[in-house]
């Protein structure tokens, strides 16, 4: 997974995991309905501040906010570039 993107300083690029197709009972949801999910995997990350390493790292499954990152897409993939400080957990 070389991803060509090196991100700044504390900033991560994270790849969003697929939104959920159906419900636990079954119903499918449209399109329109879907929910942005808060959930992906870490492909790139930045060198860290002067005095504060990065955490993360590629590879990693990490919860993040609602309105978290700025969408990119590149070469035809949606990834999200964020804070790590809008990384609330590594899986």
């Amino acid at each position: 997974m070389a991803l060509n993107i090196k991100p700044i300083a504390d900033r991560v690029v994270v790849e969003a995991a697929p939104a959920e197709e159906k419900t636990a009972s079954g119903i499918y949801i449209p399109d329109t309905a879907k929910e942005k999910p808060q959930r992906g995997t870490v492909v790139a990350v930045g060198d860290g501040k002067k005095d504060e390493p990065l955490t993360v790292k590629v590879g990693d499954e990490v919860l993040y906010g609602k309105y978290s990152g700025t969408e990119i897409t590149y070469d035809g993939k949606e990834y999200l570039i964020m804070r790590e400080s809008d990384i609330y957990a590594v899986l």
